[in-house]
């Protein structure tokens, strides 16, 4: 078996659950010891191995243009004959609240090392809420009911009255029927 239908074989039989949950986001994720954890049962099977390399390659101190310092992860697969790689270049973010410097280096790199790894093994982050989290800024998945004669319709009717979009409100409440009809007779033209 070459090494492209080794890695195949990882890519297609690979499942990674996200165990790990953000509290602050509020979803679940994994990292990437939970990757390298799946990964293990295939490295036997297959006489290959993963190693994960990092590489300072913007420093900020010595960077005139301020630009935050950024790390390069490259994961590699490997049969002791040949390897393949893949990278994923992040940012160090060193206004991170709550963090001192060396956390700031430690988040980025485990991040840098899971999407390196995500990208080695072909990992679709499509439905991650990595990939989509808001760490809590969008609306909650049920929306408020807006009914005619709430006190939320009636500054919803001032909303309008001084220019404010229906639609805007649709996206904020789930507004009844009645309440639809009353907000257009107040809409401006």
């Amino acid at each position: 078996m070459t090494l492209n239908e080794k890695l195949a074989t990882i890519q297609t039989k690979f499942k990674s659950k996200k165990s790990r949950f953000n509290s602050f986001g509020k979803y679940y994720f994994r990292s990437a010891e939970d990757i390298l954890e799946a990964t293990k049962p295939f490295l036997l099977e297959l006489g290959v191995t993963v190693t994960i390399k990092e590489k300072l390659v913007k420093d900020f101190f010595s960077d005139k243009q301020n630009y935050p310092p950024m790390l390069k992860s490259i994961a590699t697969l490997s049969d002791g004959e040949s390897s393949i790689s893949a990278t994923a270049i992040v940012g160090v973010d060193l206004n991170q609240k709550g963090m001192q410097v060396p956390q700031q280096f430690g988040s980025a790199s485990s991040y840098g090392k899971k999407y390196a790894l995500g990208n080695l093994f072909l990992i679709d982050d499509t439905q991650d809420s990595d990939a989509s989290n808001t760490h809590g800024k969008s609306e909650s998945k049920t929306k408020p009911s807006l009914d005619v004669g709430s006190e939320a319709f009636k500054k919803a009717v001032d909303y309008i009255k001084a220019g404010g979009s229906i639609s805007a409100i649709n996206a904020k409440y789930k507004v009844s029927v009645p309440a639809k009809a009353e907000l257009k007779k107040h809409e401006q033209k």
